[in-house]
C-alpha cells in the first residue's frame, strides 16, 4: 500500500508519516516495485513526486483493494460483535477537554477492548489525516446557519450545537446587558474565518456598531485569559467555558441566537458507519447528553464555570 499512501499524500515524506517509515525506506520500496512492473510508476522531475499514467493506474487498484478490505474488516467485527483494537480521533481543545475525555471513559466501559486514541488537530488537515487513514472519526466546528461545505468521499453527522456566549471582564461594570453596552468596548476574536470571529461578525451587523477587534487568538484559553485581564469582550462557545476563569470571567445575559455546530466526520461506506465508528459515536453521543445537563446550568448568567 506504499504505492496507495504516495498518491493520497503527494509525496515521499508525507507518506512515509502516514505509514509510520523513513522517508528512505519508503524510496526503496517504491524504487523496488518500479523493477518488478518494468514501467515507471513515479514523475521526479518535479520538487514533490508524482505518480506517472502507470502509478495512477496501480494506485486506482489498490484504492480499491484497499476498500475491499476495509468492507471485510467490519463484516468480521459486525460478526464476531467484538469493537476491538487501536481508533484515533481527531479533535479541538475545547471538545477533547469537554467530550472526548468522558466518551473514553465511557468507551472504557462499553468496549474495553477498543484502544482510542486522541490526535489534536482540526481543520483541512484532520479531513486529510481522515481520508488517508491516519484517523478514523474527526470532530469538526462550523456555523449552525446553512449547510456546511461538502466533503466527497467522507460522511457528516451532526453531534452537538454549543450554545454561543457573550463574557466579559468581572471588573467591568456597570454589568452589560445589551450589545449597545458592549459597542465601544474592544473584542478579542479569532482569525477571520473563525465560528467565533463570525458570530462577532453577524451580531455586530444585527446591532448595527463597528467592533473594536483589538486582540485576535486562535484557542480560546488565550481568549478567556485576554477577558479575565480585563482587554476586552469575547464571544465563546459553552464547552469553552472553564472553572478556572471563576470569578474574573463574567457569562453576560445577552443573547446571540446562535451556536456553534460540532459534527462528526467519517470515510464514507454504501453500507453506513461500521461497528468502530459507531462505538465512537455513541459514546460521543452519551457525553454530549451528560454534558448538556452541566452546560444548561453551568453558563447562566454569571461567572464563567465548566
Amino acid at each position: 500500500m506504499i504505492l496507495r499512501a504516495v498518491a493520497l499524500r503527494g509525496g515521499v515524506s508525507d507518506a512515509a508519516q502516514l505509514l509510520h517509515l523513513t522517508a528512505s525506506a519508503v524510496s526503496q520500496q517504491l524504487t523496488l516495485l518500479e523493477r518488478e512492473t518494468g514501467m515507471a510508476l513515479f514523475d521526479r522531475s518535479q520538487r514533490r513526486i508524482g505518480l506517472t499514467a502507470a502509478g495512477q493506474l496501480l494506485a486506482a487498484r489498490a484504492g480499491r483493494i484497499e476498500r475491499e478490505l476495509n468492507e471485510a474488516r467490519r463484516e468480521l467485527t459486525a460478526l464476531s460483535g467484538r469493537v476491538s483494537g487501536p481508533a484515533v480521533i481527531a479533535a479541538f481543545s475545547s471538545v477533547i477537554r469537554q467530550l472526548l475525555v468522558p466518551a473514553m471513559a465511557i468507551l472504557a466501559r462499553t468496549h474495553p477492548e477498543l484502544q482510542p486514541g486522541v490526535l489534536e488537530l482540526e481543520g483541512p488537515a484532520a479531513l486529510r489525516e481522515l481520508r488517508t487513514g491516519a484517523v478514523d472519526l474527526v470532530i469538526a466546528e462550523g456555523d449552525d446557519g446553512p449547510a456546511g461545505p461538502r466533503h466527497p468521499g467522507l460522511t457528516a453527522r451532526p453531534l452537538a450545537d454549543d450554545a454561543y456566549r457573550v463574557v466579559v471582564p468581572s471588573s467591568w461594570a456597570p454589568v452589560a446587558r445589551t450589545m449597545a453596552d458592549l459597542s465601544a468596548r474592544p473584542w478579542i476574536t479569532g482569525p477571520p474565518e473563525s465560528v467565533s470571529a463570525q458570530a462577532l461578525e453577524r451580531l455586530a451587523a444585527s446591532h448595527r456598531f463597528h467592533p473594536d477587534r483589538r486582540h485576535c487568538c486562535i484557542e480560546y484559553p488565550s481568549v478567556l485569559s485576554l477577558v479575565a485581564a480585563g482587554q476586552g469582550a469575547a464571544i465563546v462557545p459553552a464547552l469553552a467555558l472553564g472553572e478556572a476563569y471563576a470569578g474574573t470571567v463574567l457569562v453576560t445575559a445577552i443573547p446571540t441566537a446562535r451556536s456553534r455546530r460540532l459534527t462528526v466526520l467519517h470515510r464514507a461506506s454504501d453500507q453506513g458507519p461500521g461497528p468502530l465508528e459507531r462505538a465512537l459515536i455513541a459514546a460521543l453521543d452519551q457525553a454530549v447528553q451528560a454534558r448538556g445537563r452541566v452546560t444548561e446550568a453551568a453558563t447562566q448568567p454569571g461567572p464563567a464555570t465548566p
